[in-house]
């Protein structure tokens, strides 16, 4: 039992370490959770410090910021297609994608300047007077004209809508990735493996879409993602993070079928389990009415927590928190209470972190250092390379340019 939240994960991290530095294989260790965000939290500070960390997450692809930016653009060019010059607030975000390096003060000038002359009763949008000022001689040898990245940006826009109407979805998808910037973006990521896997997910779920529908278009692209998020259906992805020789990280859900030599069976509260199913909200209903579905709920928990619980073959450390960071007060979860009462033997063991210790813990999320990416792309390319041949067409690109060789291959 530990007091707060944030001293249930120092007091994990600080028994990690230690057995990691007995000689213990990271991947003998495990750090089981009921909530994915409890384990993004434990993961962040074990990145920070120094820890490896492995861990699967299953994400929703249309709620990830990088994908969201994808989707905008789509909307935006299927928008200009239907109705030209009429995506002007869209396109004033997606010049702020720092796919385009755009100076946001050059952005402001543009719609300044554009807003002045609608006012002044003049027919104009953002993608006119782009297109405009791109296009625009220069006035005399010291104008140097419209900012390169806003002429840029044109350039790919105007390309990108006249390609609507004339390749298939799949490849204006492949056009946006190449020409809109977004590969070589994501090349000079430091997130570039996680980038990567998400926008590979994407295109799957288009190619999949067309295969359905060979005849689909952006049109009816955009229609499924917007039904898709107002009905609020997923678009799942498994996503993977770190090193698989690091300390896993795992939900009880994810955990199923695993073992390990050392267990943490973290945050073991009623506010994460069996709480958060309870029926009703802001009045209180007969218990009579949900008497048989509490019931089966509890079991499902019953046989969750249980899974979670049998997944350690020698070492098991449950724990929760008294109070979360806050100071409201919370409640272990009921396991908790018929475990102690079913086993007299076990009894809960306070645990206290110091002063000291949980203000290094804390202070680690504001020490800056940069993500560990190099063991991660190392995996990422062993995987890429357990089904490679090396053909004579191969050897001739590696011959040819070994860097063009490694990007298409």
């Amino acid at each position: 039992e530990y007091n707060a939240v944030k001293e249930e994960m120092a007091g994990i991290t600080q028994k990690v370490a230690a057995l990691l530095s007995e000689g213990i294989a990271p991947g003998r260790i495990a750090i089981i959770y009921k909530e994915n965000k409890y384990g993004e939290e434990l993961a962040a500070y074990f990145r920070l410090k120094g820890l490896p960390v492995y861990s699967k997450r299953s994400i929703n692809l249309l709620e990830d910021p990088f994908i969201s930016k994808l989707v905008t653009l789509l909307r935006y060019l299927a928008s200009e297609h239907d109705t030209p010059y009429g995506g002007d607030e869209m396109l004033f975000e997606i010049l702020h994608y720092d796919f385009y390096t755009i100076p946001p003060i050059e952005i402001a000038k543009l719609t300044v300047e554009v807003n002045t002359k609608k006012y002044g009763g003049e027919q104009t949008s953002i993608r006119k007077m782009l297109s405009d000022k791109a296009n625009e001689p220069a006035k005399n040898l010291f104008d140097t004209g419209l900012n390169a990245g806003l002429k840029n940006a044109s350039s790919i826009i105007e390309s990108l809508v006249a390609d609507v109407p004339n390749v298939t979805l799949q490849q204006l998808f492949e056009n946006i990735i190449q020409k809109a910037g977004v590969l070589p973006y994501i090349m000079q990521h430091p997130k570039k493996i996680a980038f990567m896997q998400l926008l590979t997910a994407f295109f799957d779920f288009i190619k999949e879409e067309t295969s359905r529908n060979p005849f689909l278009t952006l049109e009816g692209l955009i229609n499924i993602i917007d039904l898709m998020e107002s009905e609020t259906i997923p678009l799942p992805m498994q996503q993977v993070s770190g090193s698989d020789k690091g300390v896993n990280l795992l939900t009880a859900h994810g955990s199923k079928g695993l073992e390990f030599e050392y267990v943490f069976f973290a945050g073991v509260n009623a506010s994460s389990w069996e709480k958060k199913r309870k029926p009703g909200g802001g009045y209180k209903l007969p218990d009579t009415m949900f008497s048989q579905a509490t019931a089966r709920d509890d079991e499902e928990l019953r046989r969750l927590f249980y899974v979670a619980l049998t997944r350690a073959e020698m070492h098991l450390y449950i724990s929760y928190a008294r109070y979360k960071n806050d100071g409201k007060e919370m409640e272990p979860s009921m396991f908790i209470a018929e475990i102690l009462e079913e086993h007299t033997a076990i009894s809960a063991e306070k645990v206290v972190v110091s002063a000291e210790d949980l203000f290094a813990f804390q202070s680690l999320q504001f020490t800056a250092q940069a993500p560990e990416i190099d063991k991660a792309e190392e995996d990422f390319v062993a995987r890429l390379l357990e089904k490679f041949v090396m053909n004579v067409t191969a050897l001739n690109s590696y011959l040819k340019c070994p860097l063009q060789f490694y990007y298409q291959n």
